[in-house]
């Protein structure tokens, strides 16, 4: 008897330690059966606010830009929002400044600015971005098409049609 309570006690530890938090998963389906949450559902839809400014070529203004699904005013919503999954990484601030003491090329890459706010990944952004040395001019076109192409992401990411 005492091997029978303890072996169904160690079954139900087992099942405890395996069910997934009820966050994580989303309402029962008909068959009463609860489904993974797909991506985007129980969190708001993201939302970035983009100003750019001095980048010439018709690229100057603010633009508003939603993902999942992607729309707004930018004017490459898919493109933006596929070049910031493309870099969202668990753990990693996909809007993150250059490391502080880093060696960057003294090159200029022109007197563009941007600011980015909002929201990604369910966290707040507020970042900006300039072309003044070779850190900023590769972190602004990381992040091409969300930030205009000033002609340095050709380059690194081969021509474009």
């Amino acid at each position: 008897m005492r091997l029978l309570v303890g072996a169904a006690a160690s079954v139900a530890v087992a099942g405890s330690l395996t069910a997934a938090p009820p966050a994580a998963y989303a309402q029962a389906d008909g068959s009463g059966l609860l489904s993974p949450a797909r991506p985007g559902e129980g969190r708001d839809r993201d939302h970035l606010t983009v100003t750019v400014r001095n980048a010439g070529g018709g690229s100057d203004g603010t633009f508003e830009l939603y993902c999942n699904p992607d729309g707004g005013s930018h004017p490459d919503p898919g493109g933006a929002c596929a070049a910031l999954e493309r870099d969202t990484r668990w753990g990693q601030d996909v809007f993150a400044s250059a490391p502080e003491g880093g060696f960057c090329t003294m090159q200029y890459g022109g007197p563009a600015t941007a600011h980015v706010t909002g929201t990604w990944a369910g966290r707040p952004v507020d970042a900006t971005y300039d072309r003044r040395d070779g850190c900023q001019i590769s972190r602004w076109d990381r992040l091409v098409p969300l930030l205009p192409d000033m002609g340095g992401a050709r380059g690194a990411r081969g021509a474009k049609a």
